[in-house]
């Protein structure tokens, strides 16, 4: 399911050229995501739902983890701002 979203490939694809040591903001997908589909300006913002659930999929098959703070945090117990990135070695 995941493999083929467009959704959750922009996820990866930011965090893949962010790194591991680094992490990106949500509406960094979002954003991305509606410019892929030459959407408006404001048309990421009816994407961070999406993206929201996609990167709690990812966090929960282990491709990448959700920040809060700078510290992982529980994919099915977090809130506020957070940020995604890739699984880090450390």
């Amino acid at each position: 399911m995941l493999d083929d979203d467009p959704i959750a490939q922009t996820i990866l694809a930011l965090c893949a050229d962010a790194g591991p040591a680094r992490s990106i903001c949500p509406t960094d997908a979002a954003k991305a995501f509606a410019r892929a589909r030459e959407q408006d300006d404001l048309a990421w913002r009816g994407h961070l739902t999406q993206v929201r659930a996609r990167a709690i999929a990812l966090a929960r098959a282990g491709r990448l983890v959700i920040y809060r703070k700078g510290k992982p945090a529980d994919p099915d117990d977090f809130r506020g701002v957070y940020r995604v990135g890739l699984p880090r070695a450390d």
